[in-house]
């Protein structure tokens, strides 16, 4: 058993770490560590037995996530302040609607950039207001700038000039290269007002978007927590009459269905998350591939089985746009770069 596999099971099976030895300790932290997950680990792991020094990292640890998401917090409410003005919805995304709306997805959770959803046609409203109240450009490059503008779901990256904390605007879920295309007005329209005014994704919605994200527009670096995120989502809101219906209805509207299934998957296979089989579908032979993938880490925390990780990261690039454009960005990059 590797790291990364002693971490998924102590996430969901706390009871599993009775027993564990120090250099076993050492690992699941180092493996919790670099994936983000330390925060949760924290939570999930609260009234067992283990040792003094693991018990002191862990405690540190759920002050440190509980700090970063009042940061969070602070941070929505200021770009809310700088957005109300514009009167368009504002969608809070990924950590930060977890976090805000109370969700058990938000236990433990390390939060980093601000993420929030507005409608295309309000973009360049969205970006004006975001200027005037002291965010600024990551980098400031034409080419880049016109990439994301023309090809991407997002405006380039922002970060305040005062408080250094970033935000990222999009206006869907996907880069509009990519194959699927998610419907953003639609999830715009079913998102659910919070206390602070703004608003998350509805329950499926969000399940969806974190099966996008964890296998739609990356090489799943970082994926055991995006499927983490996925376990907590599905316990909290299953129970909730015509769920996986509602589930199925979005996950086809958004044209996310196998991304879905598949996140599904993998969830039961590392979590034990408790899963409609129908929608989730059969397990594929290539489900072991994906695991390998997301388990790749060492005692260290250091990331393990290069040629795999290789692999997922062509298939980040092929996923995101057709070869011929995809060749001609990589030249012009790499001609950037040179």
């Amino acid at each position: 058993m590797n790291a990364a596999t002693l971490l998924v099971r102590a996430l969901a099976d706390p009871k599993s770490v009775a027993g564990l030895d120090a250099d076993r300790w050492t690992q699941l932290l180092a493996a919790a560590r670099a994936e983000q997950l330390i925060g949760s680990l924290a939570h999930r792991l609260q009234g067992h037995a283990m040792p003094a020094s693991a018990r002191a990292i862990l405690n540190d640890a759920a002050f440190s996530a509980e700090q970063g998401q009042t940061h969070a917090r602070w941070e929505a409410e200021m770009a809310r302040r700088a957005l109300a003005p514009t009167d368009m919805r504002v969608v809070l995304l990924k950590g930060t609607a977890f976090v805000v709306a109370g969700l058990d997805a938000g236990v433990g959770r390390f939060v980093g950039d601000l993420d929030i959803l507005v409608s295309r046609n309000a973009i360049d409203v969205a970006e004006r207001a975001l200027l005037a109240a002291g965010w600024e450009w990551v980098k400031d490059d034409p080419y880049d700038s016109a990439y994301y503008r023309r090809w991407m779901h997002e405006l380039p990256p922002m970060i305040h000039s005062e408080r250094d904390r970033m935000i990222d605007v999009h206006h869907t879920i996907l880069p509009l290269t990519a194959g699927p295309r998610p419907d953003a007005a639609a999830l715009i329209a079913d998102s659910v007002l919070l206390e602070n005014g703004l608003y998350a994704l509805s329950p499926a919605d969000m399940i969806v978007h974190a099966s996008a994200h964890l296998l739609a527009d990356g090489d799943l670096a970082g994926g055991l927590r995006n499927l983490w995120d996925i376990d907590r989502l599905v316990r909290q809101f299953s129970t909730e009459t015509g769920f996986w219906k509602k589930l199925r209805e979005r996950s086809h509207k958004h044209q996310l269905a196998d991304a879905v299934g598949r996140a599904l998957r993998l969830s039961a296979r590392l979590y034990e998350t408790p899963i409609d089989r129908q929608l989730a579908g059969h397990p594929r032979l290539a489900d072991r591939l994906y695991a390998r993938r997301l388990l790749a880490r060492d005692g260290w925390g250091r990331q393990t089985r290069k040629f795999t990780r290789f692999l997922f990261y062509v298939r980040s690039h092929w996923i995101r746009m057709p070869p011929l454009m995809l060749a001609r960005h990589l030249w012009t990059k790499a001609r950037r770069s040179a």
